[in-house]
């Protein structure tokens, strides 16, 4: 297992959708800031994509993947600017484009990814507000594009899921992209690309509740005790304990969040002796017990129910 693997894992929630869309101009749709992370990519003709301000649109076109994290609106048009509707109203003006035969008409591919939790949170704050991606000739992520296009195409037996997992790997793909040249990447990502960190990483992350020590994590990366806790401290801000607690608290904080184990359960995953050790941990972290934090997420998630990712 692998860090960003690790990362990924933990924050995919259900509720992935794709569709498909032909539309002929003029077209326009407005997507809602509410979803978090919308994936879109042109098959077939062109089209814009802009926030607030049209001025600032980015063209979308055939072989690419553009990302849109959460937060304000954003429209996508056969130019910049154009009239965009809401998707329903979208669907029905529409609906029947994709048995024309105009060239002018755009084929585009639009879905909506929902995380969960701290972990999923962090993932897309490390993103940029819009990213798009180039797909080369020989790049995996045209291969995923022309399967997408291939399944919404043609409906098939278990489509649902292949287009789960298709938009699972697009993700991972476009994040790897994004990271691998970003200068802004998360610490923890380029930290995990150095050999002498990536085995401890790794340890801490397969196994939080182990009893970790800062010499066994330096015996794992085949440094001495002064020189991993150097490296470490340079490559992520911290240290090595401070590194592991934050880890187990962020894992504790989604378990809480869910409340699919109980807090001895949770105590044991993140490597606390006792349930009344891992509150006292948790309250020095956080400045309340877990039980108080986990009441106020709940009021919070009432007061605040999460939106449907549906894209259209």
């Amino acid at each position: 297992m692998d860090i960003l693997q690790d990362h990924l894992a933990r924050a995919r929630a259900s509720g992935a959708v794709f569709a498909r869309t032909v539309a002929e101009p003029p077209w326009g749709l407005r997507l809602a800031g509410s979803i978090q992370l919308a994936v879109h990519t042109v098959v077939r003709g062109r089209g814009w994509l802009w926030l607030d301000d049209p001025g600032s649109a980015v063209e979308l076109v055939p072989g690419e993947v553009t990302l849109v994290r959460g937060g304000p609106d954003h429209h996508i048009g056969h130019e910049p600017g154009a009239a965009c509707l809401e998707p329903e109203e979208f669907r029905a003006r529409h609906a029947h484009d994709g048995e024309s035969e105009d060239p002018r008409a755009t084929v585009f591919l639009c879905g909506a990814y929902r995380f969960s939790g701290d972990i999923g949170s962090g993932l897309l704050e490390a993103l940029p507000q819009v990213l798009t991606l180039s797909a080369a000739v020989g790049d995996p992520l045209r291969d995923v594009i022309a399967l997408l296009s291939h399944e919404l195409a043609t409906p098939e037996p278990g489509r649902s899921i292949v287009l789960d997992r298709l938009l699972d790997v697009l993700l991972v793909l476009a994040i790897r992209n994004d990271f691998r040249r970003s200068p802004t990447a998360p610490r923890w990502y380029q930290a995990s690309t150095d050999p002498r960190l990536k085995a401890a990483l790794q340890a801490m992350h397969e196994n939080a509740g182990h009893p970790w020590s800062v010499p066994e994590l330096a015996a794992i990366s085949g440094l001495s005790r002064a020189a991993f806790a150097r490296t470490f401290r340079d490559a992520l801000g911290r240290t090595p304990m401070q590194y592991l607690t934050d880890w187990r608290m962020t894992l504790a904080r989604d378990h809480l969040r869910t409340g699919d184990i109980g807090m001895t359960a949770i105590a044991r995953t993140v490597g606390y002796t006792s349930p009344y050790a891992f509150a006292a941990a948790f309250r020095r972290h956080h400045g309340e017990p877990p039980g108080t934090w986990r009441q106020r997420q709940s009021l919070r998630a009432e007061a605040h129910p999460g939106n449907d990712p549906h894209a259209h």
